[in-house]
């Protein structure tokens, strides 16, 4: 090892070796004496050198690009020459990093000619083979990482060809979990194959990172980031277990696999750390697997969350237990469920956790660093405070929201809005209704900026019928007249709309809305509303059909 490395790198050199995960004689990288500012900058340069420069020769090429061998035999030459540049000692950095963007391109060019001439399944096989080895034969570290991920999709349109990853949400669960158990055979394999177990641990890294955010997005939107207080925007959630009929045995084998995953995680820390193998840790495992039952992402990210701190990858760990917070407000959601049984049975888990904290606490005596053992009474120290407080917060904000919107409903005035549906189908979301309600001319509204953070106000007429007709924008000095109320405007992707623009329904029930012809609202004085169903021309409620 060389005199300037850094003591912690040899520390832990020394324990890898001692622990027979490398061999005696592995060298450590004393690391880039290339300041990371300078670095950047010069990647920047080389990518606005090297993009017009690419575009102008592909531009050159032409047809040969396109057609026959051309994608084959450019690509191929094209990557060569990258992996040449990025093995060699001693280059300039500009030089190196121009590399990188014709990294890009010469794989591009491949794939293009690969699914030109092979299935999504057979084409996703070839390019999975090359990922793998551009991973074996470049050194740099970040770009296996980013080579593992792109092997985790790659896999996925492998495991899941014709395009499916937005029409059949069920199967797309099954392959991240897939992919999932994939990540945890290259971890068993890396401690039995030392020579490669740098390259697993970049390429796992990356493959991780692709499973946890694919199990994140199909959770959809977390709570209070689908919309704002005051409007019924709603996440991207799947409808209730992806699509499957309720009750159906595949409905239940994803709730039973989460909650088994979530005990195999609590398995993996018993394995690990010695004090969770004690009644008040395995009774936390077992309400965690009991919120899995009703979040089938969250039993693999637990257990991912687990394997990453048992085996001390923090930072891993630290981005699957982010996606773990992100999938339970996620719940928040979740269509089928009144919000008031959301919140029951969140705070009613929050309740048990914080039971068992508390327990824990009074029947364990504290051990200092001497060795001293403090009294049972001791006083709650700041962290503890912080995390009560906190957790109090959390509670407080999502019951708040969810008391708000239920006194909207139960206190607001109803209106009837006539609309004009889209039915279009999305792919990540399943079915739902593009609405537009009558407005006034949005571009002669102020931005949202010039109203100084406030949302404008239309004034509704509101006939016999609860049927709204929208008069103009309210302005302080101009009062209401008897039969006038106001609607507070939402802004949306760059508009304004009536408290939303989309109606999600259940995949499959298009026919039963197309009848819709008003929107049926709840609106308090000040004009915040509530979307809470769809009419027909009768203004009748169109219900909701139950599977």
């Amino acid at each position: 090892m060389s005199p300037n490395a850094d003591p912690r790198l040899q520390a832990a050199l020394d324990a890898a070796v001692q622990a027979g995960l490398l061999p005696a004689n592995t060298p450590v990288d004393k690391g880039s004496e290339r300041p990371w500012p300078v670095v950047l900058l010069t990647a920047l340069g080389a990518w606005f050198a090297a993009v017009p420069l690419l575009l102008a020769i592909g531009m050159l090429l032409g047809d040969m690009v396109r057609s026959g061998a051309g994608p084959y035999v450019i690509g191929c030459l094209v990557l060569g020459a990258s992996i040449v540049v990025m093995r060699s000692q001693g280059l300039p950095l500009f030089v190196e990093q121009l590399a990188v963007p014709a990294l890009l391109v010469g794989g591009g060019t491949l794939a293009m000619g690969v699914y030109r001439d092979f299935s999504t399944t057979g084409g996703s096989a070839i390019l999975l083979v090359v990922a793998l080895g551009l991973a074996l034969v470049l050194p740099q570290v970040w770009l296996r990482v980013l080579l593992g991920a792109l092997a985790a999709n790659l896999m996925g349109l492998v495991l899941l060809p014709h395009w499916h990853w937005g029409r059949d949400s069920g199967s797309v669960l099954l392959v991240l979990h897939g992919l999932l158990a994939v990540w945890l055979l290259a971890l068993w394999l890396q401690e039995r194959m030392v020579a490669v177990a740098a390259l697993v641990e970049s390429l796992a890294a990356g493959w991780l990172l692709t499973t946890v955010v694919g199990l994140t997005y199909m959770a959809g939107s977390t709570f209070l980031v689908g919309g704002a207080v005051g409007s019924n925007e709603i996440g991207a959630v799947a409808a209730w277990l992806l699509g499957f009929e309720r009750g159906s045995w595949q409905a239940y084998s994803m709730q039973i696999g989460s909650s088994i995953l979530v005990l195999a995680a609590a398995g993996v820390g018993a394995l690990a750390w010695p004090s969770l193998r004690q009644l008040l840790p395995c009774a936390v495992a077992l309400v965690l697997a009991v919120l899995a039952w009703f979040m089938p992402m969250l039993g693999a990210v637990l257990l991912a969350l687990m394997v990453c701190a048992s085996t001390q990858r923090w930072r891993l760990a630290s981005a699957c237990a982010l996606a773990a917070s992100w999938i339970l407000g996620a719940f928040y959601y979740q269509l089928q469920w009144p919000l008031a049984d959301k919140a029951l049975l969140l705070v009613g888990a929050g309740a048990v956790l914080a039971a068992l904290a508390w327990l824990g606490q009074r029947t364990s005596p504290l051990v200092t660093s001497a060795g001293a053992k403090l009294p049972l009474s001791a006083p709650f120290n700041a962290g503890s405070l912080t995390l009560l407080a906190g957790t109090l917060l959390t509670v407080l904000v999502a019951n708040g929201a969810i008391w708000q919107k239920q006194d909207l409903i139960a206190h607001g005035k109803p209106l009837f809005m006539a609309l004009v549906p889209v039915d279009p189908r999305s792919l990540m979301q399943g079915d739902y209704m593009r609405l537009r309600f009558a407005t006034l001319d949005t571009h002669t509204l102020p931005l949202l900026e010039d109203l100084g953070g406030q949302r404008p106000h239309m004034v509704v007429q509101r006939d016999a019928r609860g049927v709204g007709t929208v008069q103009r924008l309210h302005t302080p000095t101009q009062p209401l007249a008897p039969n006038e109320m106001l609607l507070q405007l939402t802004p949306k992707d760059g508009d304004w709309v009536v408290v939303t623009d989309a109606w999600f329904f259940t995949e499959g029930q298009g026919p039963a809305w197309q009848a819709a012809k008003f929107g049926e609202f709840r609106v308090l004085p000040d004009g915040r509303a509530l979307l809470v169903g769809l009419a027909d021309a009768a203004l009748q409620p169109i219900p909701a059909e139950r599977p």
